[in-house]
């Protein structure tokens, strides 16, 4: 049976494994003894190797140890938990927070304490597998609207009973895409139907907004979306995740949430070290400002090349291909000159738009993203894409 599945994936150009990184991430990584590029990564502020952040994840652990032993309703609540919980919600403005071991974990465990059987939630289309697994474990009737489509949402809102508990599913800033949801509509929409809106913030925090405090301050919008979601593995450089919002949701996810209270507590390391990254996020906005000027000259280049990119306005910037044999032709050309960005295909994206998802981050230089048009250059002319 599994022979036969993986026959078929390979035949459809689907198949995948795992390549392992001898270094730790960064502009430049040693991918089977070879220094390369990486245009693959979410440490958007390079806070992963950041000192202070390193520092603080080493300290934790000589003191608290390598993992926490229990659930933290158990033994398994540290001081990093309690302090990371309390530094999220002054950077959130939010009276509370509490933290998960993964974003999908914190999908999980949070989106059935919200809704469930009897209820309805509408999602967008391109939303993370993460949100749509979580709205299927709620057992509330699920509808997809169309990609950022306010108006086909609007008609799914009017024609629901009236009265019905409903929730709006989205993220705030699209990983395969790059794009923004369109979160003022989304907001005034469940105003005016008196739905819940859920924003997962994974890829935004950090990145958007005047102080890096995601998607709902570059909208202007934390004071009308009270609750929301984001990871610490992206921007923050670390690993987990949180939902921060009014300390009675934060009380009722500890008591309800299944995948908070059966879930061995997040290591104190991981913790400590989402703290030093938003500290130094806080005092580097220097970071953020590297960050958008690389974005805007690593774009500007692959467009007047030629290729085509989606509608992104963020550091994540997808070569659309299409085909899923031809974007991994286009991947190994990439990285036979000296660049690592995989291939993405179905299902993480829908069928016939397999793409390159280039990421750009702080750290890398004028020089670095020099090099890499030169290399899509020559690999897409090679690929038949130019």
């Amino acid at each position: 049976m599994f022979e036969q599945h993986l026959h078929k994936l390979a035949t459809r150009h689907l198949s995948r494994r795992l390549q392992t990184l001898h270094s730790a991430t960064g502009p430049v990584v040693d991918l089977d003894g070879r220094r390369v590029l990486l245009l693959a990564s979410n440490d958007y502020l390079g806070l992963a190797t950041h000192p202070d952040v390193v520092q603080a994840a080493v300290r934790a652990t000589q003191q608290f140890g390598a993992g926490s032993g229990a659930a933290r309703l158990i033994s398994g609540t540290l001081p990093p938990h309690q302090d990371l919980e309390l530094a999220l919600a002054q950077f959130k403005r939010t009276s509370a927070a509490l933290t998960f071991g993964s974003g999908y974990l914190a999908n999980l465990g949070t989106i059935p304490t919200l809704i469930g059987r009897g209820g309805l939630v509408l999602a967008d289309r391109l939303s993370h597998a993460s949100l749509l697994d979580g709205c299927k474990l709620s057992g509330a009737d699920l509808r997809v609207y169309r990609h950022g489509d306010v108006e086909h949402l609007q008609s799914l809102l009017a024609r629901r009973a009236r009265g019905r508990r409903t929730l709006i599913v989205t993220d705030g800033l699209f990983s395969m895409d790059g794009d923004l949801a369109p979160l003022p509509d989304l907001a005034e929409l469940a105003q005016r139907y008196e739905a819940d809106l859920y924003v997962d913030d994974a890829h935004g925090t950090g990145v958007m907004g005047a102080t890096g405090r995601g998607t709902l301050e570059h909208f202007g919008l934390e004071s009308c979306i009270p609750f929301h979601m984001g990871t610490l593995g992206k921007a923050l450089g670390s690993s987990g995740a949180y939902v921060a919002g009014p300390a009675t949701l934060i009380d009722y996810l500890v008591n309800t949430s299944r995948a908070f209270i059966f879930t061995t507590a997040p290591p104190p390391a991981s913790a400590a070290a989402a703290v030093a990254a938003l500290r130094v996020l806080q005092r580097e906005p220097e970071r953020r400002n590297r960050l958008w000027a690389n974005r805007k000259r690593l774009a500007a280049g692959l467009k007047d090349l030629g290729f085509r990119l989606t509608d992104s306005v963020s550091p994540i910037m997808p070569i659309l291909v299409g085909d899923a044999e031809k974007a991994v032709a286009f991947a190994e050309q990439l990285l036979a000159e000296g660049v690592y960005a995989p291939a993405i295909r179905p299902p993480t994206v829908p069928e016939s738009t397999s793409r390159i998802r280039v990421t750009i981050t702080s750290e890398h230089t004028l020089a670095h993203i020099e090099q890499s048009l030169g290399a899509f250059e020559r690999a897409g002319k090679t690929a038949h894409l130019l």
